[in-house]
């Protein structure tokens, strides 16, 4: 099976469980025998500060992580009140767009994917308290409620916080098999 590069992006008051969630399926998938390698990125390297203070070292910036397969969007209120709004970075995720195998987004991470004109005519979910204001600010995404995560074939949006967490088992599952994805449940202990 090929092995894959995750990216995950980080910034200051981003989601904890939003990085940590789809770090924890990706990183146990395949056991001994890893399947992915993840990374966190940031925009400037160095250490952000997550929600409710946690510090999180950033593996790389935009100038020196490696080629991605997959990058995940984390949500949070860095993302949809203060990043979605940093030029550098949504253009940072259009070329990554160009690049990538899987675009996903956790939570309203969303805003990040619309803002960059990713979800223009797709489907696509986030967070339910952030839902209408996403449907409201990007007419052109056709959003679906009451879901834990909606796949595009290349594009994946997920709910709010854990259910992140069900969208990279579901990745998982779609690149490396069922069992792959059963296995790594059992190891988390994390009923499906």
């Amino acid at each position: 099976m090929k092995e894959r590069i995750v990216g995950i992006l980080i910034f200051n008051e981003v989601e904890v469980l939003d990085v940590a969630g789809p770090f924890e399926v990706f990183s146990l998938a395949g056991g001994e025998n890893k399947l992915f390698y993840v990374h966190t990125i940031s925009e400037k390297g160095g250490t952000i500060i997550a929600r409710n203070g946690l510090k999180i070292e950033a593996d790389y910036s935009f100038e020196n992580h490696p080629d991605l397969d997959i990058l995940i969007l984390p949500g949070g209120y860095g993302a949809e009140e203060i990043e979605m709004h940093n030029p550098v970075v949504i253009n940072w995720i259009k070329e990554q767009a160009r690049q990538v195998e899987y675009m996903t987004s956790v939570c309203t991470g969303a805003f990040f994917l619309a803002k960059a004109g990713l979800l223009d005519d797709l489907r696509a979910t986030t967070h339910w308290m952030d839902i209408d204001r996403l449907e409201r600010e990007f007419p052109k995404v056709q959003l679906v409620r009451n879901v834990k995560f909606v796949d595009e074939g290349t594009i994946l949006t997920s709910g709010g916080i854990s259910a992140g967490i069900n969208m990279s088992f579901h990745l998982v599952e779609k690149l490396c098999g069922k069992e792959v994805g059963r296995e790594t449940a059992k190891r988390m202990e994390y009923d499906r």
